[in-house]
């Protein structure tokens, strides 16, 4: 650090720090490609809001900033009445937030019970072995689960049929139940998220100082008590922060679990219909960009709104936790 003195007369010699150094600018540049990549993916994705409340019309010639402000009406909230009016609203709202409410509660207990229940393996190897199974899922997309559950689920030559067939069992019409997939899709959707977050609780676990697992030792404690008294304690800020983050994409679905993994399937519509399934639909059946604008700034503001109530919930049960 570079510092400037500066006397005061009858006061010692204060050092008062450079606004910017030589530091300050190799730190700045090793954060530039991060600050431009949310420059370019989160901030500038914000001038599409204006297509939320235009009735957007492309004029031939113009281009697409002239059509916009120019050649396109204002109409308000017109544009968010379209989902109101919807007779499948109930179904919609019913499906994306029982779902994200099933997995946010999966989503906090069972990582962090896993991560609890690695931590505690007495073979490294095989603690490594079995965290990389769990977290492999992760970095497979939904298009290719998707073609691993049909291979599973198919009528036909799916290997799950394919056994009941052979015990002379009756095939199941996988894609024609809607009774199977609200839990294949919460198993699913466990599957494939439950490994990174347990990473996340496991390099938590790490951080906490072992004399105190040693003193609990010393006084006899058991595995138990020293997951009740001291583990789990020590991992309620992280579960606090997850579980905020996690409230506030409530509103929001992944696309690929809904709409890859079932096939979009018409049969299927009443339990994996969510908010983005039914704008993707309307969106290729129409064509009109103004309405999938206005649903996705209504999920923005819906969620920030939910995910400010419940990080005020936390800090007043927990003052030392919450987001900010």
């Amino acid at each position: 650090m570079r510092y400037e003195s500066l006397s005061i007369k009858g006061e010692a010699p204060i050092r008062k720090r450079r606004r910017f150094t030589r530091d300050d600018l190799e730190l700045s540049f090793l954060s530039l490609p991060t600050v431009l990549w949310f420059i370019a993916f989160c901030y500038v994705p914000f001038f599409g809001i204006v297509f939320a409340f235009k009735n957007y019309r492309y004029k031939p010639g113009k281009g697409f900033i002239y059509s916009l402000f120019v050649n396109s009406k204002w109409v308000g909230l017109q544009n968010f009445e379209f989902l109101f009016r919807s007779p499948d609203l109930y179904n919609i709202f019913r499906n994306t937030l029982g779902y994200n409410l099933v997995f946010i509660l999966i989503g906090i207990t069972l990582p962090v019970a896993l991560a609890i229940m690695m931590s505690m393996l007495h073979s490294k190897r095989l603690g490594k072995v079995c965290q990389t199974a769990m977290f492999l899922p992760h970095f497979l997309s939904w298009v290719v689960v998707s073609y691993f559950v049909y291979a599973f689920l198919s009528t036909d030559k799916g290997l799950v049929n394919s056994i009941l067939a052979t015990f002379g069992k009756e095939r199941i019409m996988w894609y024609q139940e809607p009774s199977y997939w609200p839990v294949l899709l919460v198993f699913f959707n466990t599957w494939k998220t439950m490994g990174y977050s347990m990473v996340v609780y496991m390099a938590s676990i790490t951080g906490i100082d072992q004399t105190l697992y040693e003193s609990a030792v010393i006084d006899g404690a058991s595995r138990w008590q020293q997951v009740k008294s001291i583990t789990i304690p020590l991992l309620r800020p992280v579960i606090s922060i997850m579980f905020i983050m996690n409230v506030g994409h409530i509103f929001t679905t992944d696309f690929g679990l809904f709409f890859q993994v079932p096939r979009d399937s018409n049969s299927l519509i009443t339990v994996t219909q969510t908010l983005d399934v039914y704008v993707y639909k309307a969106l290729m059946q129409s064509s009109n960009y103004n309405y999938s604008s206005a649903v996705g700034l209504m999920q923005s503001v819906f969620g920030c709104i939910i995910l400010l109530i419940a990080n005020r919930m936390v800090k007043y049960i927990d003052p030392e936790s919450g987001l900010f």
